[in-house]
């Protein structure tokens, strides 16, 4: 324990920011419906989080070289709060997106200069527990999260200070490190046309997950709102689909390592599409279905985005695994900036079934692609792949190198 107390300052802002984060996703959406905004301005007030996310991801390491880590956090992270506090009093679709763009991008600069500064911290030692109590922290605040939307109430100013208090509070465990500074991360080099040349499958994969998965949690509480359900049930609705995420995802990855990876990239992609369909064309109003559906929904489509990193890297030569990390992060933001947008459109004028009935086709499109590129390419003997599959959370480019053990980085 005495090893880890030395990380328990990054790991309390960590349980603030993922918290605030995801609780802002699903109370916005919420809002904006009790404003009177369309599904289609929902949705693209959610694309505006995720284009700000993708400019953040290419530029926060310069803002951390730049300026420090301590300095950025505590810019980017007064910056987010005061976002949030302008949407209570700018209560308009253009004001909105603009202000969830600014979010998007300065929760992409908050993750990466936390990651980066636990990377520097975590020792050899502690790297296991670190990331099981990363892991703990992220599922167990998002949860928490949800459930302050039914208790607090949607209405009025209290969730936006909530938020913003959230997002100002994180300063002050971060305030509370050891006043060692950590090295400056490398520079990161954005190649959008090397990740497709090292793995076509692995980039269509996260732009597809983006696509997906987005689309779900910025319009999976107006799907909940469309069939009836109450704003508890919608809270719960959501930490469902979050929590099943790590239900399968050492099981398939266990079997990813083993075999031919792209078949359980199948196998993924194959349940999400089932479950998907189960919702949009069985569940309707019956709750428990819907409980059901997006359990497996969560099960089979969360774990995605490491197979499709962990292929990626299996073609990587030495010294691109950095560029895959980054690459993936990016075409995934580059999904998700769309996916709302395309979803909502069609919850507009088919209704919130289909919101489930998109993603199912997505997942297919995904299936098909996989099939052909099996046919197109051989596998990557197990025995010349580059190290192990790891589940990964989508929150900076930083993140798959704390997850990754020294004896398979780079040189």
């Amino acid at each position: 324990m005495n090893q880890l107390r030395p990380l328990i300052p990054l790991l309390v802002t960590a349980g603030i920011l993922i918290g605030g984060n995801g609780l802002q996703g699903t109370f916005i959406a919420l809002r904006a419906l009790d404003e009177g905004f369309s599904t289609s301005l929902i949705g693209l007030v959610g694309t505006g989080y995720n284009i700000g996310f993708a400019i953040g991801c290419i530029y926060v390491t310069r803002v951390i070289r730049a300026i420090g880590h301590i300095r950025a956090f505590s810019a980017l992270a007064a910056i987010a709060s005061a976002a949030a506090l302008a949407m209570a009093l700018l209560i308009d679709p253009v004001s909105w997106f603009i202000l969830r763009l600014i979010s998007g991008l300065c929760f992409a600069g908050l993750f990466a200069v936390m990651e980066s500064w636990l990377n520097a911290k975590v020792t050899n030692a502690t790297r296991a527990r670190t990331l099981s109590i990363y892991r703990f922290v992220d599922l167990g605040s998002v949860t928490l999260a949800q459930y302050m939307i039914p208790s607090v109430g949607i209405d009025g100013f209290a969730l936006f200070a909530i938020i913003s208090m959230a997002l100002t509070l994180s300063l002050v465990p971060i305030s509370f490190a050891d006043k060692s500074s950590p090295a400056l991360p490398e520079a990161i080099r954005f190649d959008v046309r090397a990740l497709w040349n090292i793995s076509p499958l692995a980039t269509a994969g996260c732009i597809a997950i983006g696509l997906s998965n987005s689309a779900f949690r910025a319009l999976g509480p107006i799907y909940g709102k469309g069939i009836g359900m109450s704003v508890t049930s919608i809270a719960t609705f959501m930490s469902v689909g979050i929590l099943a995420g790590v239900v399968l995802q050492y099981p398939l990855g266990h079997y990813s390592d083993r075999l031919d990876r792209r078949l359980m990239i199948l196998v993924s992609s194959g349940g999400a599409m089932i479950a998907c369909l189960f919702i949009g064309l069985f569940a309707r109003d019956q709750l428990i279905y819907n409980y059901l559906g997006i359990f497996f929904f969560g099960a089979f489509a969360m774990p995605l985005y490491s197979l499709c990193s962990a292929h990626a890297n299996d073609h990587a030569q030495e010294g691109q695994h950095a560029l895959v990390s980054a690459g993936t992060l990016f075409f995934w933001s580059v999904g998700a900036t769309f996916g709302p947008m395309v979803a909502s459109v069609l919850i507009d004028h088919l209704g919130a079934e289909s919101l489930f009935l998109y993603l199912a086709f997505i997942f297919f499109l995904f299936m098909l692609y996989t099939l052909n590129r099996m046919a197109t390419r051989r596998a990557v003997p197990v025995e010349k792949r580059h190290g192990r599959f790891r589940s990964l959370l989508r929150t900076s480019i930083f993140f798959n190198k704390l997850a990754t053990p020294p004896d398979e980085r780079e040189p």
